[in-house]
């Protein structure tokens, strides 16, 4: 496998892919012990509230798409996350829905406190099975330039 480090990071360069399903089991699951709205986690509930059925929790949606983004960027060098911004769950993600993610690379500086490491900023689209974008953020984080 070959290792991407700051220098390979190409600006507006997009990365595509990822599947994961989404269970209702799960979606249960994830809330009662995270977000245990009724919403998320009582199916009589969910039917009567606005949602009209059990809807994943925004921060299982927000797990799923770091699941996604490792299956499509599992060679980066990294060293830290240190920011998520501008984070929207422009719809619903439901029971059944097929995620998948895009990756965009917008902006790329080396660090000024370390000279082996360089900051990237990418865009993270999360899309479902009908391309509907379910969770959108920039994501910034430290990669180390290639040794030496």
């Amino acid at each position: 496998m070959t290792v991407t480090y700051f220098e390979d990071f190409v600006l507006h360069q997009k990365r595509t892919g990822g599947e994961y399903t989404v269970s209702k089991k799960e979606v249960i699951e994830f809330a009662k012990k995270w977000d245990p709205q009724p919403y998320h986690v009582d199916d009589s509930k969910a039917k009567v509230s606005i949602h009209g059925g059990v809807i994943a929790s925004a921060t299982h949606t927000l797990a799923i798409s770091f699941l996604l983004r490792h299956q499509i960027e599992s060679d980066i060098a990294g060293v830290a996350g240190l920011e998520l911004d501008e984070m929207v769950f422009p719809i619903a993600v439901r029971p059944g829905d097929k995620l998948s993610v895009t990756i965009e690379y917008i902006d790329r500086r080396e660090s000024q406190k370390k000279p082996d490491r360089g900051i990237v900023t990418r865009v993270i689209d999360v899309r479902n099975q009908n391309g509907d974008t379910v969770c959108k953020y920039k994501d910034v984080f430290l990669a180390l330039k290639r040794p030496h």
